[in-house]
């Protein structure tokens, strides 16, 4: 049916409903059909009614509030520059259609939806939209459909990947549920299923976004989740996908710490180490795309502004696509290199690079921050290698017995972990080597060395 919103056409029943629905504030539609709109208007008049009826307006359909129909798309320029209400007209509108979708299916009928978006308010206005709708989300995929080279991915940061999020339908007498009941279930099923996932070879981002689906099954197969320790409040969506992101991110930080195929999650550690362990698994100190660390970033509750500007963990490296490294090792970059200590601060922002440990040169780094924040280990660490490298072992232990770090099995474990993580025959491999050496002669906590390297 030519030139007809998806609200009003008429729909008979089917057994898959397969849609790649608009992506949130991601991409002004109605602005770049205009661009050919107002070409093809006159190249095609006067060919047929249906040509004059489509291209009967002089630019493309935008959102027309009288009729609550027309574009949808998250930007506030159409709602006068009001955020909330362009938020919750796209919410509203995405609710409708797949409402619609519901109607149009067969009681054990699909719903598939194709989406790519590295903000989380679009994931979690989908997901609501989707619930509201009567879907319960069963089924999420990964799957690479996105090329480097498009014209979007140049010069911004977008995601390689898109989601397929298969959907059924809510069982009609379903009950609210309470949030203690639904995290346990949620737990109990993303387990088994990160292990698949992981099995199967998925990782990076990939493995964040696989888990999305089974974890939604839990939530959405419920109208609304009940808060059992807060009477008359309900969980939200985003609440629920921060619980999910965690659990994904600690699986993976436990599976690095271990550096096997058996490790379990780990609980206990601070966001910022998190945050460098997943980074380091994934890209080393190479460049790494600017959508993977945002997921990242977000998943341990902190944004890549903060991690580049706050802690001194990431320099934005603005690398082309295309860009290849240049074969140094950025982990044996001289500390006094004063042009590599400022690497990638100017560059346009496409990339993002872990900086190493002898370019984080700042004075507060390894102690106390500010607002009571305690010390991320990580810079615990390299404010150790620091003092290593000055070959002051006094103060060395000073460090290590003022923290409490002889005994902290998490230190343990971090310091194995880097050892395996750095390359061979660096600096970086030596002093990590020696200060775990130094621990154990002390008789501090060692985390056993692994003989199986393959993760």
């Amino acid at each position: 049916m030519p030139n007809t919103s998806a609200l009003k056409a008429e729909l008979s029943k089917f057994d898959v409903i397969v849609t790649d629905p608009p992506y949130y504030d991601a991409i002004p539609y109605s602005d770049l059909m205009d661009f050919f709109h107002v070409w093809l208007r006159r190249t095609l008049h006067g060919l047929g009614h249906d040509f004059n009826s489509a291209f009967e307006e002089p630019l493309g359909p935008k959102w027309k509030a009288e009729v609550q129909d027309g574009e949808l798309v998250d930007q506030p320029g159409r709602f006068g520059h009001d955020s909330a209400e362009s938020k919750r007209t796209y919410e509203n509108g995405m609710a409708a259609v797949f409402a619609k979708c519901h109607a149009a299916l067969n009681p054990d009928g699909r719903l598939v939806i194709v989406f790519a978006n590295k903000n989380p308010n679009a994931w979690e206005t989908l997901v609501s939209a989707l619930i509201r709708a009567g879907f319960v989300v069963d089924g999420s995929w990964p799957i690479q459909t996105e090329r480097g080279a498009r014209t979007n991915a140049i010069a911004t940061a977008s995601l390689a990947s898109s989601v397929w999020l298969v959907c059924k339908k809510r069982q009609p007498e379903a009950r609210p549920g309470w949030d203690n009941y639904v995290l346990s279930e949620m737990r109990e099923k993303i387990r088994a299923r990160l292990r698949t996932f992981w099995d199967a070879g998925i990782r990076g981002p990939d493995f964040v976004w696989a888990a999305t689906g089974p974890a939604m099954e839990a939530f959405s197969q419920h109208p609304v989740v009940k808060k059992a320790d807060h009477p008359g409040a309900v969980m939200a969506v985003s609440e629920f996908l921060r619980e999910v992101r965690r659990i994904v991110v600690d699986f993976v930080v436990g599976r690095v710490l271990t550096r096997g195929h058996d490790g379990d999650s780990v609980s206990g550690l601070d966001d910022v180490t998190t945050y460098y362990l997943l980074h380091r698994h994934d890209f080393d100190l190479n460049d790494a795309p600017v959508g993977a660390c945002i997921l990242y970033a977000q998943a341990c509750t902190l944004s890549d502004s903060e991690l580049a500007d706050r802690f001194d963990l990431l320099v934005r490296t603005g690398g082309g696509l295309f860009d290849d490294s240049d074969g140094e090792d950025p982990s044996d970059v001289d500390d006094n290199d004063d042009d590599g200590s400022d690497m990638g601060q100017t560059g346009k922002g496409n990339k993002l690079r872990l900086k190493p440990w002898n370019q984080r040169k700042a004075k507060s780094l390894g102690y106390e921050m500010t607002a009571g924040r305690s010390v991320p280990l990580i810079d615990q660490v390299h404010r150790l290698m620091h003092l290593w490298r000055e070959g002051d072992e006094a103060k060395v232990d000073d460090y290590l017995d003022g923290r409490g770090l002889k005994r902290n099995p998490l230190f343990a474990q971090l310091l194995q972990a880097l050892i395996e993580l750095a390359p061979q025959n660096s600096e970086e491999r030596s002093i990590l080597e020696s200060l775990s050496n130094h621990l154990m002669a002390r008789g501090g906590i060692a985390a056993p060395r692994q003989l199986d390297m393959q993760v």
